[in-house]
């Protein structure tokens, strides 16, 4: 391995969890979370948001936590999730992109909705838009199961914000970006903060392999290769 690629390897890679989440105005949706994290939570919750919006960060977050606090976690995407999961009671079943399931995978979550009370399941579902807006493919009497769910619309980060997550997510990095970096990027890049940090993490690589410092000539140079690689 050279001292380059060594290099490279150290830099720490931030965990997605709830206390690195940027709240905004997402303050009692948050707090709603943490509760469902408690081994006797049977809360059914759906969030929606577009894609970009933290939805999957917080739902890996919230796995975590309930991990972390001895609670049976099963966590699928919509796409992959089993036609038979395997759920212990008190388990909490997380469905990441509900939009993208198929019939196979919609049955399994109406079985799973119908079977949450006896044993003691708690659900924690995330799509890209309301109930009433999911795709028509999915079946009626599953829309109603998470229609009645309790509802949280993600609310989106403001610039300011939006500053504050990527210089936590840089400072996870271990990178000293000055604050004329940060405003660039978000006047110019692209307004999801993924892809804002993503941006970053290029921006951190290309520095240690060119041996470059952090300075606005090297952002314009990796935000246009992003832009171009990514239209």
């Amino acid at each position: 391995m050279t001292p380059q690629q060594l290099l490279l390897n150290i830099r720490p890679e931030t965990a997605e969890s709830l206390d690195n989440f940027v709240i905004g105005d997402n303050t009692e949706l948050l707090a709603r979370l943490r509760a469902q994290t408690d081994p006797g939570s049977m809360d059914q919750i759906y969030l929606w948001g577009p894609p970009g919006s933290g939805r999957s960060h917080l739902l890996r977050g919230v796995a975590r936590l309930a991990q972390a606090r001895a609670r049976p976690v099963s966590f699928s995407e919509g796409a992959g999730l089993a036609s038979e999961p395997e759920l212990p009671p008190g388990t909490l079943l997380i469905v990441d992109d509900i939009d993208d399931m198929g019939e196979i995978a919609q049955i399994s979550l109406f079985r799973t909705f119908n079977a949450a009370r006896v044993n003691g399941l708690a659900l924690l579902l995330s799509g890209s838009t309301p109930p009433l807006r999911l795709k028509s493919a999915l079946r009626e009497d599953l829309r109603t199961r998470i229609g009645s769910a309790l509802i949280y619309e993600l609310q989106p980060l403001s610039d300011v914000e939006k500053a504050i997550a990527l210089r936590r997510h840089g400072d996870g990095r271990g990178m000293r970006i000055d604050d004329a970096l940060i405003d660039y990027l978000l006047h110019h890049g692209r307004r999801d903060l993924p892809s804002l940090m993503a941006v970053l993490d290029a921006l951190d690589r290309t520095s240690l392999e060119q041996q470059r410092p952090l300075t606005l000539p090297l952002l314009r140079e990796v935000l246009q290769t992003s832009l171009e690689l990514n239209p």
